[in-house]
């Protein structure tokens, strides 16, 4: 047993499959399941959300907004994904928790909370599982002191857990974020929902717009200002404080990371077709299916669900202003390639199953300025590079940057998942195309974003 198994807990074994078919059922799209839970607790009323994902980050958030005053009813579960409606007394009803708020693993519970707790004038505290205490927090704090909220936490205001006391109105504040992230962004304009005046977030790098776009789906104007239009670059968003968010019917649309693990296992896979339906393809989110693209994935597009599509060849997922496409994934011949640090922001939660992906192309893969992927669950550079090694890769690390020359066969081995479900459902995709058993430590942390995963991956061999 590996020493940082938990006493009962048994490492799980993948062993190689022969082929691979089907249509693999995708949890609902994380980041926009905690957004839609928020949103819908700071409008007054009844908001219903279909298909959220039902993994343990999502459940943690469903569990603030309840603690904080708001009634939420699970109306339908299927193992994977669930039906909230949420009745909200509004974000003036809102009320201090009983006591601390569990974020469990979940950084987006943490950081989108905080923004939506520092406009509200009570006391609280969000803390969650010792994983959760290791990642940052003073890139959070910094904005919202400076629009008036009282934030502090433990090193030196470093790390969770996370003390806020709110306050109401807040200062609205023109903001550059200094590394890029859509949930230091998503925290700032949350906050700037309850500010007097006009909050700016300015990002050298555009991160997904997943907030930006559900809050104009509630009546909030949001703008943009960016010279590239194309979605790229240095972009700022804007929105005037003081306005109430309307209550919303939405669908949430299958989680594109999700369908990574797929889209990856269908490519390097020798005998696979693969069909992924109604996956979110927002051009902020879709930059992992771009990069195979790139490198010889042979991946079809098609509007989601037969239905018209766009102008952009997709359609919009309902109420949540997202485009959505189904996608079919067949075996192919990869090649290496290049990544650079903006290329890595735009794909950072793709990252450790691109790194799988570029053990079986041809050629000399390199992706440079990853050193976010140090602060998620885990030091994913290098749980990806120690696991991927162990299976026979070719793989170095220097600094942030991550080094892949392929192609390599895989041989089963013993990987550790540092207890962070990317690396788990990783290394299972790993050991799908492996010679031998593949054994995976703590894999049950693929259900913190999704809980079918190995589920699915025996239906898909059977």
């Amino acid at each position: 047993m590996n020493p940082s198994q938990l006493p009962g807990e048994r490492p799980r074994s993948v062993q190689p499959v022969a082929r691979l078919r089907g249509e693999p059922r995708l949890p609902g799209d994380k980041s926009i399941s905690h957004r839609a839970l928020l949103m819908a607790a700071l409008a007054e009323g009844r908001s219903l959300i279909s298909g959220a994902g039902d993994g343990r980050d999502v459940q943690a958030t469903a569990g603030i907004v309840a603690a904080l005053g708001a009634h939420v009813e699970r109306l339908a579960e299927d193992g994977l994904n669930v039906n909230y409606m949420v009745v909200s007394p509004g974000v003036e009803g809102l009320h201090e928790a009983a006591g601390v708020l569990d974020c469990r693993n979940s950084g987006t519970s943490l950081r989108l909370c905080s923004g939506v707790l520092a406009g509200l004038p009570f006391f609280s505290v969000l803390d969650g599982d010792d994983s959760l205490r290791s990642r940052p927090v003073a890139r959070i704090i910094e904005p919202l002191r400076s629009m008036g909220a009282d934030l502090c936490a433990r090193r030196s205001d470093s790390l969770p857990p996370l003390v806020v006391i709110g306050r109401s109105p807040l200062r609205a504040i023109d903001f550059s974020t200094r590394v890029p992230s859509a949930q230091v962004k998503s925290a700032i304009l949350l906050a700037g929902l309850r500010a007097e005046g006009r909050t700016t977030v300015r990002e050298a790098i555009a991160t997904r717009d997943h907030t930006e776009r559900m809050l104009r789906s509630r009546g909030v104007e949001v703008r943009r200002e960016s010279a590239d239009e194309s979605g790229g670059g240095a972009v700022a968003w804007t929105l005037e404080g003081g306005v109430r968010l309307s209550t919303l019917d939405e669908r949430v649309p299958a989680d594109p990371s999700a369908a990574a693990f797929w889209l990856v296992a269908g490519a390097i896979h020798p005998d696979a077709q693969l069909t992924l339906r109604n996956v979110g393809v927002n051009p902020t989110r879709r930059a992992a299916i771009d990069y195979l693209v790139r490198m010889g994935a042979l991946i079809d597009e098609a509007p989601a669900g037969g239905r018209p599509a766009d102008a952009a060849g997709s359609r919009e997922a309902d109420g949540v202003g997202e485009p959505l496409a189904d996608l079919t994934v067949r075996t192919s011949e990869l090649r290496a390639v290049q990544l650079g640090p903006a290329e890595v922001a735009a794909a950072i939660d793709e990252i450790p199953i691109l790194c799988l992906a570029a053990t079986q192309a041809r050629g000399e893969t390199t992706i440079r300025g990853a050193g976010e992927l140090r602060n998620k669950e885990s030091d994913r550079i290098a749980g990806v590079a120690a696991g991927l090694s162990a299976l026979g890769a070719r793989i170095s690390v220097s600094g942030d940057d991550i080094t892949i020359i392929g192609p390599t066969p895989l041989v089963g081995a013993a990987t550790r998942t540092l207890d962070d479900h990317r690396l788990a459902m990783t290394f299972a995709v790993a050991g799908t195309i492996a010679r031998g058993a593949t054994t995976i430590d703590h894999a049950e942390s693929a259900a913190v974003s999704y809980p079918s995963f190995f589920t699915e991956l025996e239906r898909l061999r059977a």
